[in-house]
C-alpha cells in the first residue's frame, strides 16, 4: 500500500515552485489554478518573500495548488490502483480530497480560497498562533498546554503536539515548557483548529451547496480520527468542520500502519510529514517530493 500525503500550512518556502515552472504544462496549470483561486500563484510560488507567503490567505491556496500540480504529474502512475491511499494534514486534506476524486481542482481552489480568506480574517481579530511541542510525556504536555489556556490543536504523533492560542498563551508556554520538551513557534498566523476559527465556519457552510462532491475513487483518510471516508458529502462536511477541531495526524498514521503501507510519498512543499512518518511509521520508506527530479524518482518506483 502506497500512502500519498499532502502537507499543511507552514510547509511553504520562498521560491519552492521555481523549478516546477520548467516542466511542460505546469505554468498553464498554475495559471488555471490561479484563476480559480483569484490569486497569482506563479508569483507567490516563485518570487514572493517569506513574510508574504506566511499570510494565511496566500499560504493555503499556494500549498493546495502545489500538491495539485505534483499530483497531476504523478496521476498516470496512481490512477486505477487499488494499493493507494490519500491523506492530508490540515489544509492538505483539501489537496487529498481533490486527488482522490471528491472535488474538482476548480472546486478545491474555490474551497481553499474561502477557507483561507475567512481564517485569515478570524486570525486578524485576535493575535494568535501555534507552537510545536517536541518531546515530553503526553500527560506533561497536556498539563502544560492546559495551564496556559491554550489548545492542543494538532496531535502529530512521533512525540509532537502543536499548541494553539493567543500570543500571550504561547509565550507563557515557551517560558514554562513541559519537562524534557522544547517549544518551537510555527510560521502560521493564527490559532488554527481551535474556537478562534469559528467565524470561518458559516462562510464555508454557505459554499457547500455550490459544490458537487463525488465519492472518493481511492481511499481517503480524515484528520478527525484517521478513519476512511467513503462519501463525498461526508468528506466535504469534514473539511468544513476541521477548521475548528484538532488535527489527529497520529490517528492517520495509525491507520496507515494498520493498512501496512510500504511507502509514503509526500507531495510539495514536502518534508514535514516525511519527518513525522520516520518517527511514527518506523521502517517505512518515506519520500519528500520537492523537485521534478524527486517526482521522477517516485514515478520510476511506481511503474
Amino acid at each position: 500500500m502506497i500512502a500519498v500525503v499532502c502537507p499543511g500550512q507552514g510547509s511553504q518556502k520562498p521560491g519552492f515552485l521555481t523549478q516546477w515552472m520548467d516542466v511542460d504544462g505546469v505554468p498553464e496549470h498554475l495559471a488555471r489554478l490561479s484563476d480559480a483561486a483569484g490569486l497569482d500563484l506563479v508569483h507567490h510560488g516563485t518570487e514572493a518573500d517569506e513574510e508574504t507567503i506566511k499570510d494565511t490567505a496566500v499560504a493555503q491556496p499556494l500549498i493546495v495548488a502545489a500538491g495539485l500540480v505534483a499530483g497531476r504529474l504523478l496521476a498516470p502512475q496512481l490512477e486505477g490502483r487499488s494499493d493507494v491511499v490519500f491523506a492530508g494534514h490540515s489544509v492538505g486534506e483539501i489537496t487529498a480530497a481533490a486527488l482522490s476524486g471528491v472535488l474538482s481542482e476548480a472546486e478545491a481552489m474555490r474551497f481553499v480560497r474561502v477557507r483561507a480568506t475567512e481564517m485569515a480574517r478570524a486570525a486578524a481579530a485576535t493575535p494568535t498562533g501555534m507552537a510545536a511541542i517536541l518531546g515530553g510525556t503526553p500527560d506533561d504536555v497536556a498539563a502544560a498546554v492546559a495551564a496556559v489556556g491554550a489548545t492542543a490543536a494538532n496531535a502529530n504523533g512521533g512525540g509532537q503536539v502543536v499548541a494553539a492560542g493567543t500570543l500571550e498563551q504561547l509565550a507563557a508556554l515557551a517560558e514554562n515548557p513541559p519537562a524534557r520538551a522544547k517549544v518551537v513557534q510555527l510560521k502560521v498566523a493564527g490559532a488554527f483548529h481551535t474556537e478562534h476559527m469559528a467565524p470561518a465556519l458559516q462562510p464555508l457552510r454557505e459554499l457547500v451547496p455550490q459544490l458537487s462532491p463525488r465519492d472518493p475513487v481511492q481511499p481517503l483518510l480524515t484528520n478527525f480520527d484517521g478513519s476512511r471516508l467513503t462519501s463525498g458529502g461526508a468528506v466535504l462536511e469534514s473539511l468544513v468542520e476541521q477548521v475548528c477541531r484538532p488535527v489527529r495526524w497520529d490517528a492517520c498514521m495509525a491507520t496507515l500502519a494498520e493498512l501496512e503501507v510500504t511507502r509514503v510519498v509526500e507531495l510539495p512543499p514536502a518534508g514535514t510529514l516525511v519527518g513525522l512518518a520516520k518517527r511514527g511509521l518506523k521502517g517505512v520508506p518515506a519520500v519528500a517530493v520537492n523537485t521534478p527530479e524527486d517526482l521522477q524518482g517516485v514515478r520510476s518506483t511506481l511503474n
